[in-house]
């Protein structure tokens, strides 16, 4: 038997034995498949940046034909949910016990205002506890308000407020939906978990086990024992990247509009990279419990917080947005969400795939540097 015989078969079964070390663990597989399920049920249905049904107080101080218009106009829209008061005091005790979100104030002189071209004062309240509802909110408020206002222009013959028409096209995810941007980006992050969670534990188990010094009296090189410990993981995490994907398609109805292959690509880039951290935690900490939380610190969190899943980069301050360079899941979140929902831009692919790279290949050469086959 040549060398390369022996090796492969070395490599084998350190495979076989990281293999069934997985299989006999519930918890790796409750990591691999249930948790991206939890997951994707929770952020696919829990979670929502749309604003829906937003409760709307509409105070007429005097009911006409011109505010039942204007509320109609707000009955029509469905970002809105109106309940009609007839004075400011009992409306503006509803939004402080959060029983509405806003109010529309048209006061008794509304009308004749609007008939005089005195100009009609539109009084709009909003709570501003979370600033970005609130802002929701108000662009939703004025648009309606606008909309209606063009209308009523329109059916008396008057000039339009203002001589310019906007039309209106959202490109990418035109019906607006956040679960479209969401799910994709929840790939990261439990390929994140998976990978650099998973990983953290599996060499300082061996050593918190006894088993490393066994290991290293062995004639296994240290290539084929990374590469051991590695390929198991490596196939677990991309299965729960295809279950992801597959939820997101048929469960959550989010189009997949660039080539699966080229998803499938960046995936098996973003998981090697999730391996590499893993692992050099794993070999620095020898120690579960600290892997562990170490991991989530470095790893999770950053790719839950500043990778661009939730929170917009470009609105984060500017010493914060240079950290997340160094966060791989930055990257592979700005290729899933142009592959889920633009396509192929390779504009945007090519130049994140390929810090992927360089990111994978200086943490793998400071995997191998660090785990050299020696007892310290």
């Amino acid at each position: 038997m040549n060398a390369a015989q022996r090796s492969r078969r070395r490599l084998t079964g350190m495979v076989r034995k990281e293999s069934l070390q997985i299989l006999r663990d519930p918890s790796s597989i409750a990591i691999a498949f249930v948790l991206p399920i939890v997951m994707l049920l929770l952020f696919g249905y829990g979670v929502s940046l749309d604003a829906r049904d937003v409760r709307i107080g509409f105070v007429i101080e005097s009911p006409d034909g011109d505010s039942a218009e204007l509320r109609a106009a707000f009955d029509e829209s469905e970002y809105f949910e109106a309940l009609v008061f007839h004075a400011i005091q009992p409306a503006e005790q509803a939004l402080r016990h959060h029983d509405i979100d806003g109010i529309v104030w048209l006061r008794s002189d509304f009308s004749h205002r609007l008939h005089a071209g005195l100009g009609a004062t539109v009084g709009v309240i909003v709570n501003g506890v979370d600033a970005n509802q609130a802002r929701i909110t108000e662009g939703y408020i004025l648009g309606a308000w606008q909309t209606w206002l063009n209308h009523y222009a329109e059916r008396r013959g008057l000039p339009e407020p203002f001589p310019i028409a906007l039309e209106q096209r959202v490109w990418f995810n035109p019906a607006v939906r956040s679960r479209d941007f969401l799910v994709p980006g929840l790939v990261a992050v439990i390929m994140t978990l998976i990978g650099a969670l998973l990983t953290a534990l599996v060499v300082a188990r061996e050593w918190e086990r006894g088993t490393m010094e066994a290991l290293l009296v062995t004639p296994i090189h240290i290539r084929e024992l990374l590469l051991g410990k590695l390929i198991p993981y490596f196939v677990l995490g991309m299965g729960g990247m295809l279950l992801t994907v597959a939820m997101a398609r048929w469960q959550f109805d989010v189009p997949l509009r660039g080539s699966f292959a080229v998803l499938l690509a960046a995936s098996a880039l973003f998981m090697l990279v999730a391996l590499a951290m893993g692992l050099l935690i794993s070999i620095v900490a020898r120690n579960q419990f600290v892997a562990g939380q170490v991991a989530i610190i470095v790893t999770f969190l950053p790719a839950f917080i500043l990778s661009g899943f939730i929170f917009d980069i470009h609105s984060m301050p500017w010493a914060i947005q240079q950290i997340t360079w160094l966060i791989p899941a930055r990257y592979f979140v700005s290729i899933l969400q142009t592959v889920f929902l633009a396509g192929n831009v390779w504009s945007v692919i090519l130049p994140n795939a390929a810090a992927l790279a360089l990111m994978g290949a200086l943490l793998l050469a400071l995997v191998r540097r660090k785990a050299g086959k020696r007892l310290e």
